[in-house]
Order: structure tokens, then sequence, then C-alpha cells
């Protein structure tokens, strides 16, 4: 029975939050901005070598943004957690007795009655004070932590791999072609993009892949409106 329970619980997605939400984040921005850039271009009229080497240059930047971006996105909410873990050890050293009460009030809240919210706060702080408070006081969990080296590598890899889809779709033999081509790709790559998202997190493929969708066709449109823009202004 215990075996079982251990089997359902690898189903749970909660621990692969951070690395799905960076890698879901860089394929839907490499497809979308590749896209747009490639797109944008095009519509400007420009020559198909410079169409192609502004994809491949719009990867690369956009893959190292990520991966910089994520970084220190993630490794602020670092910050954030060491500075409350310290923050409660301080409090810990001050008055450990009001922090056992804050520790009994928070399990009364959660429904035990004061006796039992006593003896399971007693428990918690002979065995180990500062863990119950970062776990049951702030929601702090070993496998929810921030990982900034894992989220920026999983957000660079998966916006390089976005960002190709596309760029295959600018192969296209005249320039026509290339832009119905790359849109082609992403639409493609999107829908693919959203029903890999909803598998992995467990969430209906539909409405992940319409909103994925969407929201990507409208990036796409909107830079190809400004570029044929540009191009008519003669800017």
């Amino acid at each position: 029975m215990i075996e079982d329970v251990y089997r359902r619980n690898e189903d749970h997605r909660v621990h692969k939050a951070g690395w799905l939400r960076a890698a879901v984040l860089g394929a839907n921005d490499g497809l979308v901005a590749t896209a747009s850039l490639m797109i944008g271009v095009s519509a400007a009229q420009v020559g198909s070598s410079f169409l192609i080497t502004a994809g491949a240059a719009g990867i690369v930047a956009g893959a190292m943004s990520m991966a910089v971006g994520e970084y220190i996105s993630v490794r602020s909410q670092n910050d954030i957690e060491e500075s409350d873990r310290l923050m409660e050890i301080e409090h810990l050293a001050i008055d450990p007795e009001g922090e056992l009460e804050e520790l009994v009030l928070i399990y009364q809240a959660r429904g035990l009655p004061r006796a039992l919210a006593e003896e399971v706060a007693a428990t918690m702080h002979a065995k180990d004070p500062l863990e119950a408070h970062l776990r049951d006081e702030l929601g702090q969990f070993e496998h929810t932590k921030a990982r900034p080296v894992q989220a920026s590598i999983a957000s660079a890899l998966s916006y390089a791999a976005g960002g190709v889809v596309p760029f295959l779709g600018a192969l296209a033999p005249t320039m026509g072609a290339k832009v119905v081509s790359i849109v082609a790709f992403t639409i493609i790559g999107l829908i693919g993009t959203g029903l890999l998202s909803a598998k992995m997190a467990g969430s209906a493929p539909i409405k992940t892949t319409l909103r994925i969708l969407i929201g990507g066709s409208f990036g796409m449109a909107i830079t190809a409106g400004i570029g044929s823009l540009v191009h008519l202004s003669g800017i």
C-alpha cells in the first residue's frame, strides 16, 4: 500500500514547476520572437541573405538573453528565500516562545484544536524549529525551491529549439514563399508547444494550445504590420 502511495505521488508535477515554466516560456518566446523578427524583416522587403542572418542572430541573442534574464530573475527569488531564512533564525534566537506560539496559531488556523496544535508545534520545535517555520509559516519547500542554473539552461535551450522552427521556414526558395513557410512552421511549432506543455503540466490540451496559438499569432501579426509600415515609410 505504501509503495502504491509513493508511486502515485510521482505523478505530481509541482517539483517540475521551475524548469517547466522556464522551458515553456523559452520555447514560446523562441517561436514567436524569431518568427516575428523574420516576418517583420521580410515585410520590409530586404534580401534573402539578410533575412537568414537576422533569424540566426535573433536565435542566438534571444537564447543568451533568456538565459541571463532567467538566471537573474530566479536568483532574486533565491535571495528573498535566503533573506527570509536569516530573518527567521534571528526571530527564533530573540523570542523562541513567541515563535512557538506563532506556529501554534498557524496550526489552529488550519483546523487543529488548540491542544493538538500545541503538541504538534512543540514536536516540530523540538526537531527543527527553523525548518518548521520556513515550511509552515513561509511556505518554503525543497521541491519548490528556486534553482537559477536549472531554469537558465532550460530557458536558453528551449528558446533555441523554438527559434529553429520558424528559421527552417525561411529556407523556402522565394521571399513570398518564405513568409508563408515561416508562418506555417511557427503555427505548427506553437501547436506542438501547447500540446507538450499541456501534457507535462497535466492541463487541458485544447485550452492550453489555443492560448499559446492565439498569443503567438497575435504577436506575429503585429510585427508583420510594423515591418510593412517601416517599408512603406522608407525608414
